[in-house]
């Protein structure tokens, strides 16, 4: 059984499974009503705003084959894509056309969460079409509901990893800018693709549920930023699932596969993990940066920065997002304190690839 995975018990209490039904039912209708939303509001125009200019970072940038084809149509659309045993589509935010090659962000969704919540709960396609930047918000067909497999080498990973191929060749696309988000599930995967395609992903940025991998092993070091709740009901800052976890659906039903969940390690110590794996000095130093938030990092040599922001009572949500895909009865409060997209995207900015560039 993979390390991480965490069985989700059968019905022991008719409480209990009535939580979970109406936990699934709220998922599920809210999610069908959103997605129908968001899906069907493809082609749309981006919103005027121009797009900035190169990033002020002196490393160069690097054009992917796709700067030799002609530009996709800048707005919103939705695609299909396949690779391998997986099919799927996905949502592209395109920004106003720029004179320069694109930074490329991948947002990945949440357990239970289909792409077009993702989409509207991270903020990060409408961001990149203010700030310069190439979003992709993908999501896989399969039966049951929305969920990766982080594992190493699984076809999720190389789905994804296609996915990123196709769009540097459709797009001009700066290689030495490609970056990865995702919340909770989305989070792992984060985690994941940092250690599996660190000869391409520049930096990461997990939300509720960094995790490190015993089984990670990166070529270079991959800059971290990080955010979590230290009340998160669903993945517990202190490590495994959190009080809330047991209410969720298992993917295929009550008696179906185990959900691949967080490890039992603390947040804090995934971050202290990443650090040692970046080649950090082990003495982290705290700062508080609002009321609610304090901010972690480490001793790091250049491009191999770790942060992470810790909101106090904070639950299982993108900081700075309040959204109707997060009820606070079920996830827990939401700050407002920090903008966890406007946070990353500095980051990301600060932390181009350097070296030799995958093409």
């Amino acid at each position: 059984m993979n390390e991480n995975a965490v069985i989700i018990p059968p019905c022991a209490a008719h409480r209990d499974l009535r939580a979970r039904h109406r936990t699934a039912d709220w998922f599920g209708r809210t999610g069908r009503a959103l997605t129908a939303a968001v899906l069907a509001a493809t082609a749309i125009t981006a919103a005027g705003q121009a797009a900035e200019a190169a990033p002020a970072s002196s490393v160069a940038p690097v054009g992917s084959s796709g700067c030799h084809m002609a530009p996709p149509a800048s707005g919103q659309s939705t695609r299909q894509f396949a690779a391998g045993r997986r099919s799927g589509t996905y949502i592209e935010d395109v920004p106003a056309a720029t004179d320069h090659p694109m930074p490329l962000v991948f947002d990945m969704h949440g357990y239970l969460e289909p792409a077009a919540l993702e989409h509207i709960g991270s903020g990060l396609g409408s961001y990149g079409d203010s700030h310069g930047f190439v979003t992709i918000t993908p999501q896989i067909d399969e039966s049951g509901f929305p969920r990766w497999d982080f594992n190493p080498n699984s076809a999720d990973v190389s789905f994804l990893s296609q996915l990123m191929t196709n769009v540097e060749s459709s797009a001009c696309i700066d290689l030495r800018r490609v970056y990865v988000a995702g919340l909770s599930m989305g989070a792992f995967t984060t985690s994941s693709l940092g250690c599996q395609l660190s000869d391409r992903i520049a930096a990461i940025a997990p939300v509720a549920g960094l995790q490190n991998f015993a089984w990670c092993r990166t070529g270079r070091p991959v800059p971290v930023v990080a955010f979590h709740g230290t009340a998160d009901p669903l993945v517990a800052y202190g490590g495994g699932q959190g009080v809330g976890a047991k209410f969720l659906p298992a993917p295929n039903g009550p008696l179906g596969e185990p959900l691949n969940g967080p490890g039992p390690t603390d947040i804090p110590a995934n971050a202290a993990a990443w650090a040692h794996r970046n080649g950090c000095g082990p003495q982290p130093q705290q700062r508080s940066i609002a009321a609610d938030v304090t901010l972690t990092t480490y001793p790091c040599p250049p491009n191999a920065t770790v942060e992470l922001y810790s909101v106090l009572g904070g639950g299982h949500s993108w900081p700075g997002h309040r959204t109707i895909i997060s009820p606070e009865p079920i996830v827990g409060p939401t700050t407002t304190s920090i903008d966890a997209t406007a946070i990353m995207w500095d980051f990301f900015q600060a932390h181009p690839l350097t070296g030799a560039v995958h093409s």
